[in-house]
């Protein structure tokens, strides 16, 4: 029995991140005390607030109480958080939000889904499939799953389902090596890539993190993998597992077809089929499951379509490999559609660090679109760099199209589209902050034709 099992009152610093509220979730649904705090609120702490959360808007020692007895909070936090301090001094036991994790895990039948980009999309994959099987797994995605016929406190959906089995299907993040507090018995790597090198080295440093992500895995469980892949030969090394090849998969998937677009998604949808071959899920059940798979919140989501008759979707790809594959999915929607318009890409940089490290990549894929509209960079976690703006990523895109501006604000953005854009056209928002706010207050009672 873990330290989370008998506590009753917890308390999470960081409450709207979407795997802190997962938990929280969960915890609400077997019955204890739930409060938390976070800087603003949002979709995700109205949800909770509606099951029973307490929530806190500004992060004070007082809201910590004299009966709370666990603290979870997000690895974002900063050391000196008075949250933090407060419990510490009241000898409150405190886990981060990858430990309690973890905890969880360790009791369960984990399905782990790391990799650089795709493993929101995959481990929700996983999860439909599943329950169209009717395994029954609890699941903590990243995002916020379309349930079929389930309601949710959450207008998108929910980041959180309570399964009555062994099984855990959970999304591991390999940022700070949070992915190393897991215990999986089956691993898939989507893919690796050069990411959060705040905090990596260098690409050999995020290799040894999944690496020993791997090792984690026994000898009678499975990693799911693109064993062909030159940058997972250093990590396979490291695993007496049974190694599946999900590109023996695609050729299943694509000849089948998905509703959701992009070769990406063809690469999770193989991935999520190895799965369900591994757990002797009839093939035809996932199958069913996956070319009926609609996607996740904030993964070409459709907004809605503006006034104009441009159509507007929003992705959170923040990396530029996850910028192409939007970009690339967008275009074949194009196709489909036989819309002949322009694709604009309106980007918002997440992180100074991201956005420096990679500005020549960012510029590379942003350059794919025919117009781009650059919004501030959102630093979320990061002081201020002056050595990076957007207007300096811009500079860099203007050298491969000429067809970039920055914006100042998302009011300019909102007023260039409606003055620029027509029917034919599609308008991607882009990136891991708020950018999606652009797209809302566009197309407010302006629903896509189907």
């Amino acid at each position: 029995m873990s330290i989370i099992s008998n506590r009753q009152k917890i308390h999470f610093i960081g409450i709207g991140g979407i795997g802190m509220s997962a938990l929280a979730r969960m915890f609400l649904g077997e019955g204890k005390q739930v409060s938390g705090s976070d800087r603003a609120p949002s979709l995700v702490t109205e949800g909770l607030e509606k099951l029973g959360a307490k929530i806190f808007y500004e992060q004070e020692a007082e809201n910590i109480a004299a009966d709370v007895d666990l603290i979870v909070y997000t690895i974002a936090i900063p050391a000196d958080n008075s949250e933090l301090l407060a419990a510490r001094a009241k000898g409150i036991d405190c886990l981060t939000y990858p430990q309690a994790l973890g905890l969880i895990s360790a009791e369960k039948y984990t399905i782990a889904v790391a990799g650089t980009h795709g493993k929101t999309t995959t481990t929700a994959m996983i999860a439909e499939m599943m329950i169209a099987a009717s395994l029954s797994p609890t699941v903590v995605v990243g995002s916020l799953l379309k349930q079929k016929n389930t309601e949710s406190s959450f207008p998108g959906g929910t980041n959180f389902i309570a399964g009555d089995s062994k099984y855990l299907v959970v999304e591991a993040c390999e940022y700070q090596r949070s992915f190393l507090n897991l215990s999986p018995r089956i691993a898939v790597i989507t893919n690796i890539d050069n990411d959060h090198l705040d905090y990596y080295k260098d690409f050999t440093d995020i290799q040894s993190a999944f690496a020993e992500f791997i090792s984690k895995v026994p000898d009678d469980g499975f990693v799911v993998c693109d064993k062909k892949d030159l940058r997972l030969e250093l990590v396979l090394g490291q695993t007496k597992a049974t190694v599946v090849d999900y590109k023996n998969f695609l050729e299943r998937i694509s000849s089948s077809g998905l509703t959701v677009p992009g070769h990406h998604n063809l690469l999770n949808a193989s991935a999520a089929l190895a799965v369900g071959e591994i757990l002797q899920i009839a093939e035809k059940t996932s199958l069913e499951a996956l070319l009926g798979f609609s996607g996740v919140w904030r993964r070409f989501e459709p907004k809605g379509e503006m006034e104009t008759g441009a159509l507007v979707y929003d992705d959170y790809a923040h990396h530029p490999t996850e910028i192409e594959a939007a970009l690339a999915g967008a275009r074949e929607f194009m196709s489909n559609r036989q819309m002949t318009g322009k694709l604009f890409a309106v980007f918002q940089p997440h992180l100074y660090s991201r956005t420096k490290i990679l500005k020549e990549d960012f510029a590379t894929k942003l350059a794919l679109a025919d117009e781009i509209i650059m919004a501030p960079i959102y630093a979320a976690r990061e002081p201020a760099d002056p050595t990076i703006s957007s207007e300096i990523l811009a500079e860099a895109i203007a050298r491969k199209n000429r067809n970039v501006r920055v914006l100042r604000d998302f009011a300019e953005i909102a007023e260039a589209l409606r003055t620029d854009t027509e029917e034919g056209d599609l308008i991607m928002t882009i990136g891991a902050g708020d950018i999606y706010k652009v797209g809302e207050g566009l197309t407010r009672n302006v629903k896509i034709k189907v």
